[in-house]
């Protein structure tokens, strides 16, 4: 029997010509067609030939009628034009067919309205899941708005109602602090605090800083921080440039993420300063611009991929019937030593 006598009358591939064309069950062939973990890899390449062979396509709304599932997940972010989230997304994509999901991404903007619209099930009945990382809403709106799909937070904080994945920030900034201090450095500035600030991450970034200095007998006088108009590379730049011509002193600086870090060694060239010779710079994230600066940036680096893995299962385990309190996992961070310290 050739290829085009396995398909039906109609001219649609159905999942019991793959099953017939791979000697297989249609049980088999539902598996590896929702990326079930289970399959060999032997059985899962067999049933893939046949698959390719017929051009079966899945249908979505079958499927949903049946297991009450898409196999979509929506992983719900700020801006994709940042770098650190750009990333992130990267890493859920390529990890989340592992699982059987494929994913749907939106922006929010950093607008408080699209973030409620998350929270308040918009994507109901379109995925599985949820991976969502807000910045305008707090954790009390979180809680209070109870969604009914299963949700999973990313970023630095959550209601105990909810699951969460992030990086220790504090305990990274005082990983940084430690760095520098080992070093010989002793006038540390943060760069910085922001006007009208939104992320969540500034707030324990800077305990950590400030804690790390604490702990060196760093006095409060010699580690300024500093205030920048918007979250990018020129106002850190304008700010620390300010900094500089009002005669402070420092010789090094912490940055809440790489963009400031980038902006921070533009202010140092056009003052004279060398790095890391005069003053070094450590950024945040570990993203593209940090390997892409010269000199290349030291920079706090979460293991994005693992945070991807974390969230996913998390997600997964939720769709398929876990029913536990919510659960608030850290995943690792190291310090990427580069040569601007």
């Amino acid at each position: 029997m050739t290829t085009a006598d396995r398909r039906s009358t109609s001219g649609h591939v159905r999942l019991v010509d793959v099953a017939a064309l791979a000697g297989v069950s249609m049980k088999t062939v539902s598996n590896v067609v929702r990326g079930a973990p289970h399959v060999s890899a032997a059985m899962r390449a067999r049933v893939q030939k046949a698959v390719d062979e017929l051009g079966y396509r899945p249908n979505l709304t079958a499927r949903r009628l049946v297991t009450g599932r898409t196999g979509m997940l929506a992983l719900a972010l700020p801006e994709m034009d940042q770098p650190y989230y750009a990333e992130l997304a990267r890493h859920v994509a390529q990890a989340a067919p592992e699982l059987g999901y494929r994913v749907l991404i939106e922006q929010t903007l950093l607008d408080a309205e699209a973030e409620h619209a998350v929270i308040r099930d918009r994507e109901t009945g379109v995925v599985d899941g949820v991976l969502f990382h807000p910045v305008r809403m707090s954790n009390d709106e979180v809680a209070r708005l109870r969604p009914e799909l299963p949700l999973v937070l990313l970023g630095e904080d959550a209601p105990a109602t909810t699951d969460h994945v992030m990086i220790d920030n504090v305990a990274a900034a005082r990983d940084v602090i430690a760095y520098l201090v080992a070093s010989g450095r002793r006038r540390v500035a943060f760069l910085g605090t922001v006007v009208d600030e939104t992320s969540q991450a500034t707030k324990p970034r800077l305990r950590g800083f400030h804690e790390g200095l604490d702990a060196a007998g760093v006095p409060a006088a010699d580690r300024p921080v500093l205030m920048c108009a918007a979250y990018s590379v020129e106002a850190a730049e304008a700010a620390l440039e300010a900094a500089l011509a009002a005669g402070t002193r420092i010789d090094a600086v912490m940055c809440r993420e790489d963009r400031f870090a980038v902006g921070a060694l533009r202010a140092l060239h056009r003052a004279g300063l060398r790095v890391p010779e005069d003053v070094a710079v450590v950024g945040w994230d570990d993203t593209q611009p940090a390997r892409w600066a010269s000199p290349q940036l030291t920079s706090v680096a979460p293991d994005k991929r693992e945070l991807a893995r974390v969230a996913l299962r998390l997600v997964h385990e939720r769709v398929t019937g876990h029913q536990g309190p919510g659960r608030h996992l850290i995943v690792p961070h190291t310090l990427a030593v580069r040569d601007s310290s």
